[in-house]
């Protein structure tokens, strides 16, 4: 590798009892292209599905109560959540819950300029839908932006 990280994918594996449903919300219906899929004994399946770019979010107990607060009103996310950078919120949380997801609450303009909509999805994930409204340079000019290692670099 030449860019010196040494992680080179982050690989989200989710048990879906209804593979089927699963496979065809998140191929089908949010459009994560299928980059490959195998058979086993016993009829095991798996599917990856390429959803772009990955990152890693760790949040601590009160960001997570924040990010529930703002997106959702209420404390309902579980440990962990998906959340999916997409070209326009409304219009695909509209086509998720058309396609069985539960809109457990609607796109909501965030504090750091996202709209996000959150979603009880097959294979029991909770996902945010989430889509930026500003450039990443204008976003790291606000207060509380920015890197960790930017904030303590005194």
């Amino acid at each position: 590798m030449t860019d010196g990280n040494r992680v080179r994918q982050l690989r989200l594996v989710v048990e879906a009892e209804d593979y089927a449903e699963a496979v065809a919300f998140y191929r089908d219906v949010l459009g994560l292209p299928e980059q490959a899929a195998f058979e086993g004994e016993g009829d095991a399946r798996v599917v990856i599905l390429d959803a772009g770019r990955a990152t890693l979010e760790i949040a601590n107990p009160a960001q997570k109560r924040m990010i529930d607060d703002v997106e959702v009103g209420r404390q309902i996310a579980p440990r962990i959540r998906v959340a999916f950078e997409v070209d326009d919120t409304a219009a695909r949380t509209r086509e998720a819950t058309t396609a069985g997801a539960t809109e457990l609450a609607p796109p909501t303009v965030t504090p750091w300029r996202s709209l996000n909509a959150r979603l009880e999805a097959p294979a029991g994930l909770q996902i945010t839908l989430f889509q930026e409204l500003e450039p990443l340079a204008e976003r790291e000019t606000r207060p509380g932006f920015g890197t960790g290692a930017a904030r303590h670099a005194d």
